[in-house]
């Protein structure tokens, strides 16, 4: 055999598409010999230092990556996008691109989703692409964007052209490649090596998400074929060969395996059973499992709690974890979006005239005491100068607005600009 027909494709795969077959006998699908992830493969194959092979789909079904991916790409698909003019911070609810990040990006797929597969997948693969669809308005002669598209990461190779901008080299399931200019695609990449490709954070962290993998599969093999009698049998003679492999066939059949865990052993001709205790290797396999856990919430900057790892008390403290989650694990995705999206949505005029922002109050709100402590200084109580209004305090508590609420409180008078009031609701002397 060659060493091409180690590439070669299913009968039924797709013209366009590769495949190698890893050690575990899974296939791992690369669009082209020219894929970028072909040439990662073939530089450093893709199995960790557990012997274990990592792809993606692997990597996803370890309980504190998909814990650790799901939490972030959902957090970032529920806060809402908006686009707000930069001098008044006022939505801009009468450009197109409000409704496409803040509501419907294409037909099928709400912000939510769009937001969440995207994030999903710059983690795992190091990019997020989408197609910017544009209708063109023959009266005003301009284009405005109708619609994002999300592509495939593994259909599209970004490339460096001669004059330093990079195309998008699209292969779509059936079809010729197609060849995108910047303008086209909505690009959000990771932390990157070349400024231009994402890293993939689980191919980064092969090594460490094999380990967790590999320990999961071997207590999966305890599970399966292991003996739930911690002990051993005695016996006071010696047993001959054909003895001792019936005695093992017995005791296989009756005790091995987690569906005759529990089971009483009957013991005759003078065996013995002996209670042995829990090893220090059993003890050290339990540690690595959780050391693993922590290595991939470091990985992905996940605050170990978020991950169910940690026995503290939550009580007031879990404010606080919001918090810590949404300033080191978030902040950047959203720095992340908000630019690229600035970057590929907007003309120079617009992005001049508008910004682009992730809304994180709900995830950055304290407790009903601390929420009203902070409103009620917001709008001027103890004398304090008001930097908010009603109507600001209630749309940010998703409250209707009130007719009167637009007005900033004067701390020398009561509410509405009327007297102060004393603690008994009546207009005060002072």
């Amino acid at each position: 055999m060659g060493l091409l027909d180690l590439f070669r494709g299913a009968p039924k795969a797709e013209p366009s598409a590769t495949r190698a077959i890893t050690a575990d006998g899974a296939g791992v699908a690369f669009f082209g010999l020219d894929d970028p992830a072909l040439l990662d493969y073939l530089r450093t194959g893709s199995t960790s230092a557990a012997g274990i092979e990592v792809t993606v789909d692997r990597a996803m079904r370890n309980p504190a990556v998909f814990r650790s991916v799901s939490l972030i790409s959902e957090s970032m698909g529920m806060l809402p996008t908006h686009l707000v003019e930069k001098e008044t911070k006022k939505k801009a609810r009468d450009h197109p691109l409000f409704r496409i990040l803040h509501r419907r990006p294409n037909a099928w797929q709400t912000a939510y989703d769009f937001k969440t597969l995207m994030q999903q997948r710059v983690l795992v693969e190091g990019d997020g692409y989408a197609r910017i669809i544009r209708s063109r308005n023959f009266v005003r002669r301009e284009d405005t964007i109708v619609g994002l598209v999300p592509l495939d990461p593994h259909r599209v190779t970004p490339v460096q052209n001669a004059d330093w901008t990079v195309s998008y080299r699209y292969q779509p399931a059936q079809g010729a490649t197609v060849l995108l200019s910047p303008s086209d695609v909505f690009h959000l990449r990771g932390i990157s090596k070349d400024g231009i490709r994402g890293i993939s954070r689980v191919r980064q962290a092969a090594d460490a998400i094999g380990l967790a993998i590999a320990a999961d599969l071997a207590l999966g093999r305890l599970y399966r074929n292991g003996s739930f009698i911690n002990g051993y049998l005695a016996h006071p003679k010696t047993l001959s060969g054909e003895a001792i492999e019936r005695l093992r066939a017995y005791w296989s059949s009756r005790f091995a395996g987690a569906d005759d865990a529990g089971k009483t052993p009957i013991l005759e001709e003078g065996l013995e059973y002996k209670l042995l205790g829990s090893t220090a290797k059993d003890a050290q396999s339990h540690e690595t499992r959780g050391r693993q856990i922590e290595e991939i919430a470091r990985i992905f900057g996940v605050p170990r709690p978020l991950l169910m790892i940690d026995e503290t008390s939550w009580g007031s403290g879990i404010d606080v974890l919001g918090q810590f989650f949404v300033r080191y694990a978030l902040n950047s995705w959203f720095e992340a979006w908000q630019q690229a999206a600035e970057r590929s949505l907007l003309t120079d005029e617009e992005a001049d005239r508008y910004e682009i922002k992730f809304n994180a109050g709900a995830l950055l709100r304290g407790s009903m005491k601390d929420q009203a402590d902070f409103f009620a200084k917001a709008l001027g109580a103890g004398g304090q100068q008001a930097w908010m209004t009603p109507n600001e305090v209630r749309e940010t508590l998703d409250m209707p607005s009130n007719p009167d609420g637009d007005r900033l409180g004067n701390p020398m008078m009561g509410h509405n600009g009327g007297p102060p009031l004393n603690d008994n609701g009546a207009p005060s002397d002072g």
